[in-house]
């Protein structure tokens, strides 16, 4: 199977003068003039003095191993070669995909949608995708500009489409660029039609990659796709429509950022048709803005990206903050947390209290949302989160007479669960209309939080009362997180090997009970790269590589009984209990992991 996202294959150590033959090789076969002179540059500065050992490593790195697709796509930094994001990487990817599909169709012509969001090179890959795929025969449905990863997502199951195709990478840095794959229509049917792909797809399109050849040689046509009218986001829209739940609009300020992505206008509007009028945007992260000016990592999860949102809502007097990352398919919330705020040195949105909630704490609330509204209709259903996502969500289920699953992590696995009702991952992923998304739509989910925000507010009650709610019912779960960000990926596999050779024998003073190694797999899941330790006390974590940045992460559950009847002060002391329960174990990670 090929090796996910920022993990080339590798061929060992080359010599100077046999990269600059292999560069040499590429640029002769490249359709690009601008990523050829930017070859031969940096090529001409392997030569240089001073600066001819970063020259060397950067071509050492783009030529010793090639970009792999995956069931994460492509994702990569853009620039030439091989283990780059460029043109011809796009348009060979393109061409092993319209291979793959002409094998599935069987004679017929495949339909696939493709968009492309505000990034750098985006239009330009997008358009080369319908290129090819028209050349072989396919008939393609290119979206009329740069729009959120949901709505393609949407046009896919929308459109009978048996493959989609959306040029982004989400939340990474400026420099990258990827290429998501979903697959439907004749290809995937039932529970997954419309998701991206799992295995084996994502190996039959990598085999069907690796023997294309030459980008050069790739048939392109220049004409031929059908661009997609406004139409088809109306049509969208009008499907998150269908999640209105009629109430009566409690008075509720919402700040909202779109972090220079594509969900500022989207996010917008699925508010205003929903009600919620009074929306105050980050004018200055508003429009699409491919160099991500005023943040490092475009990511809500990253920390400061969205302190100036939590400024303007503390100067605004907000009620709340919802966040989406550059696609729009992440979709994070902030609230005012009066137990967070230290009223200490300068008044900063931090110190009066302002926090983003966890993943796993929209996800309870978002949860228990879905779950209410599926027992009070009676048709039953499937709650679904990742592994590494709160085990609340099974409490959830169980309280509502559901079903739950639990899944690997990656929407990929949560959005094909039979009978989905709602969806989630811990990193701000959240599915709550899988009959037309079957993925994570941070704009659909900023709907329901708004709604459930607003009916809460008409009690005189907040999100936090919410979650209050939640635990009473099903117990405390306060979950975080403890993450090291790694230049060598070497450095990844022995910190894994480490752990699996001498795992903690206790954490946060509870004696470590069970270590479960994923690798071998864990309740009927397929096999995966992670450590499971479970403690005495029922703490839960769970330390695995990043499946899209390379990182190393620990996610950390620390759970506690709740008595039914437990005020709200009871609940805030038990509260700060349970976090320092958790930043024990953090610091007790940190040593044993060396991060």
């Amino acid at each position: 199977m090929p090796m996910s996202v920022n993990q080339p294959t590798t061929t060992g150590t080359l010599s100077a003068p046999d990269l600059v033959a292999r560069a040499e090789a590429w640029m002769a076969a490249d359709v690009d003039a601008d990523d050829v002179a930017e070859l031969r540059d940096l090529i001409a500065r392997t030569t240089g003095t001073g600066i001819r050992t970063h020259a060397v490593a950067e071509l050492a790195d783009r030529f010793s191993g090639t970009l792999q697709f995956g069931t994460a796509g492509l994702r990569g930094a853009m620039a030439a070669g091989p283990n780059r994001m460029n043109r011809a990487v796009v348009i060979t990817a393109a061409a092993g995909l319209a291979a793959f599909l002409a094998a599935e169709a069987a004679g017929v012509a495949p339909r696939v949608v493709v968009g492309f969001d505000a990034r750098h090179r985006s239009a330009d890959f997008a358009r080369d995708t319908a290129a090819v795929l028209v050349a072989a025969g396919a008939e393609v449905l290119l979206m009329p500009e740069p729009g959120p990863t949901p709505v393609l997502a949407f046009a896919v199951r929308h459109l009978s489409a048996d493959a989609g195709v959306m040029v982004t990478a989400s939340h990474n840095p400026a420099a990258d660029n990827g290429y998501k794959v979903y697959l439907g229509g004749r290809v995937v049917t039932g529970a997954g039609q419309g998701a991206q792909i799992v295995p084996p797809y994502d190996a039959r399109i990598a085999d069907e990659i690796a023997g294309v050849g030459a980008a050069k040689d790739v048939p392109r046509a220049e004409s031929g796709w059908t661009v997609l009218g406004p139409e088809i986001t109306d049509e969208y829209h009008a499907a998150v429509a269908t999640l209105h739940d009629g109430a009566p609009r409690a008075k509720l300020r919402i700040v909202t950022t779109s972090l220079h992505g594509v969900g500022g206008a989207a996010v917008a509007r699925v508010l205003a048709e929903a009600g919620f009028t009074d929306v105050v945007p980050v004018e200055e992260q508003a429009e699409p803005d491919p160099d991500f000016p005023t943040v490092a990592f475009p990511n809500p999860e990253e920390p400061g990206a969205i302190d100036m949102a939590l400024a303007l809502a503390q100067d605004a007097h907000a009620d709340l903050v919802i966040a989406n990352d550059p696609d729009a398919d992440r979709c994070a919330v902030a609230v005012l947390d009066p137990q967070y705020g230290t009223y200490q040195g300068a008044e900063t949105a931090f110190s009066q209290g302002w926090r983003m909630l966890h993943g796993d704490e929209v996800g309870m609330l978002l949860g228990w949302d879905a779950a209410e509204r599926a027992a009070r209709a009676g048709t039953g259903g499937t709650l679904a989160c990742s592994i590494v996502s709160s085990r609340a969500l099974a409490a959830i289920a169980a309280r509502h007479g559901l079903e739950q699953a639990t899944t690997l992590t990656g929407f990929k696995w949560i959005s094909r669960t039979p009978g989905l009702v709602f969806g989630y991952e811990e990193a701000l992923g959240y599915c709550v209309d899988p009959e037309h998304v079957r993925d994570k739509d941070g704009l659909s989910a900023a709907v329901a939080i708004a709604q459930l925000a607003g009916r809460l507010a008409a009690e005189g009650r907040t999100l936090l009362d919410g979650l209050d709610d939640v635990a009473r019912a099903c117990g405390l779960h306060v979950t975080g997180q403890v993450s090291a960000r790694f230049d060598d990926l070497a450095e990844i596999g022995s910190t894994m090997a480490a752990l699996r050779e001498s795992p903690p024998a206790v954490l946060a003073g509870s004696p470590v009970d069970s270590v479960r190694d994923l690798a071998e797999g864990l309740d009927g899941l397929p096999p995966t790269d992670g450590v499971v330790l479970l403690t005495a006390d029922d703490t839960r974590v769970i330390v695995r590589p990043s499946g899209t940045e390379p990182k190393i992460k620990c996610y950390i559950e620390v759970v506690s009984p709740v008595d039914p009847d437990a005020s709200a002060s009871t609940l805030s002391a038990d509260r700060v209990a349970a976090r320092e329960r958790l930043s024990r174990v953090q610091d007790d990670l940190r040593a044993t992991l060396g991060l």
